[in-house]
This record gives C-alpha cells, sequence and structure tokens, in this order.
C-alpha cells in the first residue's frame, strides 16, 4: 500500500516514515508537515492507499482535509489528544492512534487498513459489471470493461459497447453512480465516459475508436478539471 503522512510535528512525520519503510506491506510516498501541501498534490496523485494524518494543524485541520476530499483512501488518525476520537470514528476511519505511537499499535493499525482494502478489491472483483433490463422479463449483464461511453437521451440514457447499444429508462445522475469512479467520468451533462477506452483529447472533445471509425464526445467546461484529475498526464 502507498502511504504518506500529514503532521505539523517533525518528530512525529520522522516516525511514521520510519515504521512505514520498517513494514512489509507499506510503501512511504512522502511527508507532509501541512494539509494544504498534501491536498494540492492528490489532486495529480492518485494511487495514496493509506494517509496517517494528525487533527490538529494550523491552516486546514485534519477533519477538514477529509471533509475536502472527493475519494478517500483509508486514513489513521495520529493525534496527542483523545478527544478527537468520537469525531474521527464519524468519517469511518480505520483506527486512531494516540501519540507517542508504538510500532506494535502502529502496525495493528496498518494491518487494518490492508484488510479493508482487501475486502473492497475482493468485492470489486465479484461486482465487474452491471445487469440491465433489455426486455420485459430478460437482463442483460454488461462488463464495465465492455461499456464505452453512456449517452442522454431526454428520460433515457444509451449505453454503449463495441457490439450494441442499449436504451434504459434512467437518469444520468443515477447511471453515474452504478459505475466504478475509478473508471468512469461525467464529461458532459449528457455524456459519462470509460476513462480506459479514450483514444485522445483534443481540445474540448474526447475522441474514441470503433471499428476503426472515430467518435467525438464534447468536454463541458464544468467537467474538464474533474476528467483532468481522473487521467494520468506527463508533459515535456
Amino acid at each position: 500500500m502507498n502511504c504518506i503522512v500529514i503532521d505539523d510535528d517533525k518528530v512525529s512525520r520522522l516516525l511514521i516514515e520510519k515504521y512505514s519503510k520498517k513494514t512489509d506491506f507499506l510503501e512511504f510516498k512522502g511527508a507532509y508537515d501541512n494539509a494544504i501541501d498534501a491536498l494540492n498534490d492528490m489532486q495529480t496523485e492518485h494511487d495514496i492507499d493509506l494517509i496517517f494524518l494528525d487533527i490538529e494543524m494550523p491552516e486546514m485541520s485534519g477533519v477538514e482535509f477529509i471533509k475536502t476530499l472527493k475519494k478517500l483512501p483509508q486514513i489513521i488518525v495520529i493525534s496527542a489528544k483523545d478527544k478527537y476520537a468520537l469525531e474521527a470514528i464519524e468519517y469511518d476511519v480505520v483506527d486512531y492512534l494516540l501519540k507517542p505511537i508504538s510500532y506494535t499499535r502502529f502496525f495493528k493499525a496498518a494491518e487494518k487498513a490492508r484488510s479493508r482494502i482487501k475486502e473492497s478489491d475482493s468485492e470489486s472483483t465479484a461486482e465487474d459489471g452491471i445487469f440491465i433490463k433489455s426486455s420485459s422479463s430478460s437482463l442483460v449483464r454488461l462488463k464495465y470493461e465492455d461499456i464505452l461511453w453512456v449517452e442522454a437521451l431526454e428520460n433515457y440514457v444509451i449505453i454503449n459497447t463495441f457490439t450494441n447499444k442499449y436504451t434504459i429508462h434512467f437518469t444520468m445522475k443515477a447511471i453515474i453512480n452504478k459505475l466504478p469512479p475509478k473508471m468512469f467520468a461525467r464529461v458532459h451533462r449528457s455524456y459519462i465516459v470509460n476513462l480506459t477506452k479514450i483514444e485522445m483529447i483534443e481540445d474540448n472533445a474526447i475522441i474514441m475508436k470503433i471499428k476503426g471509425e472515430t467518435k467525438s464526445i464534447p468536454i463541458a467546461k464544468s467537467y474538464k478539471e474533474d476528467l483532468m484529475n481522473h487521467i494520468n498526464i506527463m508533459t515535456k
């Protein structure tokens, strides 16, 4: 698991880094003395699985940081005080570690986070698709990887695959909640795309290829920033 620590206490940051590097299943990715810098880096780095997070920090507290994230990694709270434990639990954190932290206690919390991720991965593997109603009596299973894009059509949506189109009575808001967020993104009020199927992004349009033909899907200004945060970008 890739992990980081966010804590304004230097001694605490160094201790978490030391413990992380000592733990085989953890890959230490960085230390931050404030939540704002960590938040900015996480706009481009989407592979953080676990955060060791202090609660009391200037400018942005640990709780404020949690509230800011759209998608939460596993969170282990670290604090010198136990008075924030109840509030932290409300955000479904993995564990609450009181300073000073022993390695035994650290390892137990990290192992708990690993177990959670394994359970989540198992559920994702088992549910790698959705069932849609193609007629009054039959259900068709579509794998997520086979869905290219979803297009709005008044009170219906059209699900486009490599071989077929399926029109169902559904809203765009409802369908995006049924699709895995790491794989699909809404790029326009009328379009949801499979990020793994994008051939090219050109100005304000996504180019997709189907059977030798191209499909241009518009990117609305209000969705562009979110799209850019979903994809890996390398520049010169």
